[in-house]
């Protein structure tokens, strides 16, 4: 078990700071996570492009007062109407994005595979450093139908996260780029025809591992997952994985049943939902109604996810390969490692205008809410669920609301990336007979 090993950091970072002025990934507690472009410059300050700890000196003030007042108003519209009205009320391409019709050259629908293999390597020219940047031409585009095949894929920090690396290390490349995300995010690739009010289907065909995966927990100075003041000093745990057994040993005794799959698999966000690092460039830690860095477990091989399209081509990314996690994701990452190999099979749905990712497992419907809290995440996972059952199982709102209250649970999805996450577990075997063929997602 040549891989196993504990990395402390034995600086006296203060405990008590947890407040990093709202960056993507820090665990701060405030605002909604409702973002714009017209905080970017008070959010970040040539400070903080030295160090994440000075991220508490920032005009926090500002900062949440804008999300606290977009949140309100988002959250009552949310109420009053749908998705798409609140999306032209945050701003206004948002409503350009919500109702465009489908333009340029049509793109039919695939409801089976059987279309090329393409292959992505992982390597400078194909991978960035924590962002999803919309900016750059496609490495790759694809027609609806096609399959990808990622191959060797690169840890966090551009693979520079590898067996022996000391968590002080890794807090240093966090904190020498302050803004963005520790995933290695390859893209972006486009999908030929796709425009708003599209959707994805990403059906995960294979996820295989490499040998070894971390766990790891940042100094408390810079103010990541649930409980930074608890743990001060920061950990990294490496762990050898069996892949005949399909287990990571933890410790003597202790063996983790491995469920790889992908934390961040999304398309470019809608244009203003984030504050840019700078134009067409936004951080690949918070999730979103693009997906992204969704961290939802369920996401195992064999299972889809459907993603809103939000920009002309879509533009798919994808990384933070996970070999297991727990719902919650308390500490700040799950199992962390590479894929040998990703292979993901994309298909086109012509304006179906879904609003959120929904996710589809062989037991399951899964809904998502994303909000900065907690509560929020959860009643909009709540409606959502709603929604779902309303429109496909023809239930009125309230049998819905009904039976989600008894036969459908509610689980944290992770808590670590500003934007918190809840999915509800909508179980298949709730229907029968002619109903349970005629529900769909798209």
């Amino acid at each position: 078990m040549a891989h196993q090993h504990d990395h402390s950091h034995e600086g006296d970072a203060p405990a008590h700071l947890h407040n990093c002025g709202g960056l993507f990934g820090c665990g701060d507690e405030k605002g909604t996570g409702v973002l714009r472009e017209d905080i970017k410059d008070g959010a970040f300050d040539r400070r903080a492009a030295d160090r994440l700890l000075h991220m508490d000196e920032v005009e926090q003030e500002r900062l949440d007062g804008f999300l606290s007042a977009r949140g309100r108003a988002r959250r009552q519209l949310l109420r009053a109407s749908s998705f798409m009205s609140a999306l032209a009320a945050v701003g206004p391409r948002f409503a350009k994005l919500a109702h465009a019709a489908g333009a340029g050259e049509p793109a039919p629908n695939v409801p089976g595979g059987g279309g090329p293999a393409h292959v992505v390597d992982s390597n400078k020219e194909t991978v960035r450093l924590g962002v999803f940047d919309a900016t750059l031409p496609p490495i790759l585009t694809i027609d609806s139908g096609d399959s990808i095949s990622f191959p060797n894929t690169w840890s966090h920090f551009l693979n520079e996260m590898q067996p022996g690396v000391p968590v002080s290390r890794l807090a240093e490349l966090r904190t020498s780029n302050p803004g963005r995300g520790p995933h290695s995010i390859i893209g972006p690739i486009a999908v030929r025809g796709a425009q708003p009010g599209d959707v994805l289907e990403i059906r995960y065909k294979r996820l295989h591992p490499t040998n070894w995966g971390a766990v790891f927990n940042n100094p408390a100075s810079v103010g990541t997952g649930l409980l930074p003041q608890d743990f001060a000093q920061g950990q990294v745990k490496y762990v050898d994985l069996d892949l005949s057994a399909m287990q990571g040993k933890f410790a003597p005794d202790i063996n983790i049943p491995l469920t790889p799959f992908q934390g961040t698999l999304g398309v470019a966000p809608p244009e203003g939902f984030f504050p840019p690092l700078s134009q067409g460039v936004t951080s690949s830690v918070p999730p979103g109604p693009h997906g992204g860095n969704l961290d939802l477990r369920e996401l195992a091989e064999g299972s889809t996810l459907y993603l809103p399209v939000w920009q002309p081509g879509a533009l798919i990314y994808t990384g933070d390969s996970h070999a297991v996690q727990g719902d919650g994701e308390i500490c700040l990452t799950a199992l962390e490692t590479r894929m040998q190999e990703l292979l993901i099979e994309v298909v086109l749905h012509k304006q179906k205008k879904l609003q959120w990712p929904v996710a589809e497992t062989a037991t399951h419907w899964i809904t998502v809410g994303l909000d900065k809290d907690l509560n929020n995440a959860m009643t909009m996972a709540a409606r959502n669920a709603i929604e779902f059952l309303s429109t496909r199982a023809k239930l009125t709102p309230a049998d819905a609301y009904a039976l989600c209250s008894i036969a459908v649970s509610f689980r944290v999805t992770q808590v670590v990336d500003i934007v918190r996450g809840v999915h509800a577990m909508i179980p298949k075997n709730l229907f029968t007979g002619q109903l349970r063929q005629q529900i769909a997602v798209v």
